[in-house]
C-alpha cells in the first residue's frame, strides 16, 4: 500500500491502494446506483459552468495568492478565500473553484463544532487536527450542503471536495464503498442545484461510476503512480483532469524528467502541473506552456 506522503493546512495527500485492491473495488462498486452578500445571480435550473477538456489552470491553497497567471480556472481553498479575492479574478477573465475537504473534519475550520462527536471517526494518518467523517450522517450532509452554499454565495464558479474516498480507509466506521458513492452523488446534486461545476477528487477506483455526475477531475500524482490511464473516461467525455505532480525530478526536470512527463500528459489529454508540496505558490511548471 502507499501511504500519504504530505498535506498542508488546508489540503491532504490521499492514500493509494493496490492495483489489484482497486480493480476488486471498481467492479464492486459499479453496480451501486461566511461571505457577505451574493452579487451573482442564480443561473437558470440545470445551467453552470462546465470546464473543457483543455481548460489551464492554476492551485493555490496556501500563501498570498499569485493571480498573474494566464489561465482560464484558478482552485482556491473556500474558507481562506474571500469573496473579493474571487471576484478580482473573475474580472480578470478566470473561472474560480473552491476547494473544502468533504470526508474529514479540520478544527480549524469555522464550523467545526457544528460536528457531532458520532460523526467524527479515526484521526487521519499524520494530519493533526482531521478525523474521517461518516458519510451516511446527515448531520454531515447538511454542514457540506452548507460550504455549498457558502461557494454559492462567494461567488465560486466550481468546488472541488476532497476526501471523497473514506471507504478506501480505516476511518472507523462501517460505511461500503456504495456508501461513498450515494456521498459523492449528493455532493454533485447539491452542487449542481446551485448551479456550482463540481470536480471529483482522486477516488480513482470509482471514476466510471461517478463521471456522469461531475464535471471535472482533480488528480494527484498519477504519473508518479502510473495511474493516468485511468482518466480517459473523463477525457473520452470532454471532461478535463486537472493534475498536479509533485516529485522533485520533475521540478528540476533532472534527466528530462519534466519533458517526458509533459509528453505523456499531453498525450493523455491531461492538464498537469508541477507544483510545491505546500501548494503556495512558490514555483509553477505547466506541461500546457502557460506561465
Amino acid at each position: 500500500m502507499k501511504l500519504p506522503t504530505w498535506q498542508g493546512p488546508f489540503f491532504r495527500r490521499c492514500t493509494r491502494v493496490t492495483t489489484a485492491w482497486l480493480v476488486a473495488t471498481a467492479l464492486a462498486s459499479c453496480g451501486g446506483g461566511g461571505g457577505g452578500g451574493n452579487s451573482h445571480p442564480e443561473p437558470p435550473a440545470g445551467v453552470w459552468w462546465r470546464p473543457a477538456v483543455d481548460t489551464t489552470w492554476q492551485w493555490q491553497l496556501t500563501g498570498t495568492l499569485q493571480t498573474a497567471h494566464d489561465v482560464a480556472m484558478y482552485d482556491v481553498d473556500l474558507f481562506e478565500t474571500s469573496a473579493a479575492a474571487i471576484a478580482g479574478l473573475q474580472s480578470a477573465g478566470r473561472k474560480v473553484v473552491c476547494y473544502f475537504s468533504a470526508g474529514s473534519s479540520e478544527d480549524w475550520r469555522d464550523d467545526h463544532a457544528q460536528f457531532e462527536a458520532a460523526d467524527q471517526g479515526n484521526p487521519l494518518d499524520e494530519w493533526p487536527g482531521e478525523r474521517w467523517l461518516d458519510v451516511r450522517s446527515s448531520n454531515v450532509r447538511r454542514i457540506m450542503s452548507d460550504r455549498l452554499e457558502l461557494a454559492k454565495t462567494k461567488g465560486c464558479d466550481g468546488v472541488e471536495p476532497d476526501n471523497v474516498e473514506g471507504y478506501t480507509h480505516a476511518t472507523g466506521f462501517a460505511f461500503t464503498a456504495q456508501d461513498q458513492l450515494d456521498f459523492n452523488r449528493y455532493l454533485a446534486e447539491q452542487a449542481h442545484q446551485r448551479g456550482l461545476a463540481i470536480g471529483l477528487k482522486n477516488d480513482i477506483a470509482q471514476l466510471a461510476a461517478l463521471e456522469p455526475h461531475f464535471d471535472f477531475a482533480v488528480n494527484e500524482q498519477c504519473h508518479e503512480y502510473d495511474e493516468c490511464g485511468s482518466y480517459a473516461v473523463f477525457t473520452s467525455n470532454g471532461k478535463p483532469v486537472f493534475n498536479a505532480e509533485y516529485l522533485a525530478v520533475y521540478r528540476d526536470n533532472t534527466g528530462g524528467a519534466r519533458d517526458a512527463l509533459c509528453t505523456a500528459a499531453r498525450a493523455a489529454d491531461l492538464r498537469t502541473l508541477v507544483l510545491p508540496l505546500a501548494l503556495d505558490g512558490s514555483f509553477r511548471h505547466s506541461c500546457d506552456a502557460t506561465p
